[in-house]
């Protein structure tokens, strides 16, 4: 009897969720959607999400659908509860009041709209869709109003001691900034739009106020200097999130900058003709000098790898170590010649070790010197004032124009998921994609991180500089590298400049002619010292003092 009432039950909940199914499909057949689709809510490529979850998903308070209800963030929900309820409070107490359940309905209302922004499909009822936005909307709205700012807090809130007790708290008022820039944490702007109208009184100008919290967030927020940080309030709310916002406000159109293949590739042929002709000279002496080197010591080498040779150089040792009676002391010498194939072996690796140190880098990290070696060949230096675009290399003055970024504790995750937003919306230019690969190529120790710091590019609010290397270092993108105009001259004038240097030039062709042979010279070494040796036993055995007194 309990079996079936249990199949009963089971099979009336897949009906009303079937039921639920064919409204919702009957409503949006007959509705008209938005003609453009604005489903600019993803969720996180897992290339990315594999490299640092922790910066795509949200550890203190949950906003939309994707994350609605998880047991880690369920302690957050009281205070989005008492948003709720100091919402419904206002709303009382308006001119022309409304209750919460009448603002629930609207939301409701709207509930194929805030379907289309989520790529994902939300397996919620339309109801419950409705409460959950309202309550959010409620906590992000009344979080606006009440984070840090220079603007006296409006007198509606002064009461509010619960909440602006954990906001003034640094760290809980980071790991909110936190959150709610989170792709996957993201609401529509118009409901938050909506929650404002309804609490706004004033009848003109109501949606200025709320477009300059949005946008003093977004400076608050953005690690680099906002392009355009007048955003008018119908340009504002023209995105459909709050990451979208931010992401326009910082990355630069790729597109006003096309490329030109033919004066590229001019120029191209003009550098090959110029390095070939500065390396000409320096190539040939190189190239003899490691002739001279080479052929004795590779002769010497395919001569020691024949055990005949061996034998015949072991013999005579043995027989002046027997002459002498120092046979404790032709221990000693045979060790030395016994551990000639051991040099010739390490000769051979050290060879194919310099040859793979020749292959390209990996593709996560750009191919662009640090910023410790162009300092160490005259590089400096320079702020500027805009924003990622104005990325620039002079090589008449051998500067380096950066745009100051301020790393903070949230410079990570903003970073993070603006890419992952990217990454989702324009795959064909990631300009931000581009400038983080451009930062990690760049930074690799300390030292890069502080010559920055000096220079005023990079102003650091984290303890040290190991922990900008460590988040400049992790910050691998994962996705496929797209070209940027103004990102990749940059880094082609870069490497233009430090391989035309001429302390470049000598190291690199130091490291190509001397230091691949430092293993050959060691096995040459060892046979001098081999030689030496014998000469010193045939001399003490028949005086060579004396020979060169009689020749004398």
């Amino acid at each position: 009897m309990t079996h079936n009432n249990s199949s009963l039950v089971e099979l009336a909940t897949n009906l009303s969720h079937d039921h639920e199914w064919v409204i919702n499909i009957s409503r949006s057949l007959k509705e008209t959607l938005i003609e453009n689709n604005n489903d600019t809510i993803f969720n996180v490529p897992n290339s990315l999400r594999s490299s640092k979850p922790a910066s795509y998903t949200p550890q203190v308070v949950s906003l939309g659908p994707y994350h609605h209800r998880r047991l880690e963030l369920v302690e957050m929900e009281q205070h989005k509860l008492a948003a709720a309820r100091w919402v419904q409070k206002e709303l009382e107490n308006k001119h022309k009041p409304i209750s919460f359940h009448e603002f629930v309905a609207y939301v409701a209302e709207h509930d194929i709209r805030i379907r289309s922004c989520y790529h994902r499909y939300l397996d919620f009822d339309q109801e419950k869709l409705a409460w959950m936005f309202a309550i959010d909307v409620s906590f992000l709205y009344q979080y606006l109003r009440t984070c840090p700012s220079k603007r006296k807090l409006p007198s509606s809130l002064e009461n509010m001691g619960y909440f602006m007790h954990w906001a003034r708290k640094k760290i809980w008022h980071n790991a909110v900034l936190r959150d709610i820039i989170m792709m996957e944490n993201q609401v529509p702007l118009f409901l938050l739009k909506e929650v404002h109208g309804f609490l706004c009184e004033e009848e003109t100008n109501r949606d200025k106020g709320l477009a300059s919290m949005l946008m003093t967030l977004c400076k608050h927020l953005a690690p680099i200097k906002p392009l355009n940080d007048k955003c008018s309030e119908e340009e504002c709310f023209t995105r459909t999130h709050l990451l979208e916002l931010l992401y326009h406000t910082v990355a630069p159109n790729w597109t006003i900058f096309p490329i030109e293949d033919n004066d590229k590739n001019q120029e191209n042929n003009v550098k090959q003709v110029d390095e070939k002709q500065t390396c000409g000279c320096m190539g040939l002496i190189f190239q003899f000098l490691w002739f001279v080197i080479w052929a004795p010591i590779h002769f010497l080498i395919k001569i020691s790898k024949s055990k005949i040779i061996v034998g015949l150089i072991n013999v005579p040792v043995k027989i002046v170590a027997y002459f002498l009676k120092l046979r404790d002391k032709s221990v000693d010498v045979n060790q030395i010649v016994s551990s000639m194939s051991d040099v010739v072996e390490e000769a051979e690796k050290s060879s194919d070790h310099a040859e793979d140190n020749d292959e390209s880098p990996l593709v996560e990290e750009i191919a662009i010197p640090s910023i410790e070696e162009l300092s160490k060949i005259g590089v400096q230096f320079r702020p500027t004032k805009g924003g990622v675009n104005t990325v620039k290399f002079d090589k008449s003055s051998a500067t380096f124009y950066l745009p100051v970024i301020h790393v903070t504790d949230n410079t990570d995750v903003v970073l993070r998921n603006l890419v992952a937003y990217e990454a989702c919306i324009a795959p064909e230019g990631m300009v931000l994609a581009r400038y983080t690969e451009l930062m990690n190529g760049i930074i690799d120790t300390e030292e890069d991180a502080k010559i920055l710091r000096e220079a005023g590019v990079l102003l650091n609010h984290l303890k040290s500089d190991k922990e900008v290397t460590s988040l400049w270092n992790g910050m691998t993108t994962l996705v496929k590298v797209t070209k940027v105009p103004i990102i990749d001259k940059v880094i082609e004038d870069v490497n233009a400049y430090y391989s035309a240097s001429w302390k470049v030039k000598v190291k690199r062709s130091m490291k190509k002619y001397v230091y691949a042979s430092w293993p050959c010279l060691t096995f040459l070494a060892a046979n001098i010292l081999l030689l030496l040796s014998v000469v010193e036993t045939v001399c003490t055995m028949y005086g060579c003092s004396k020979w060169g007194r009689a020749v004398s």
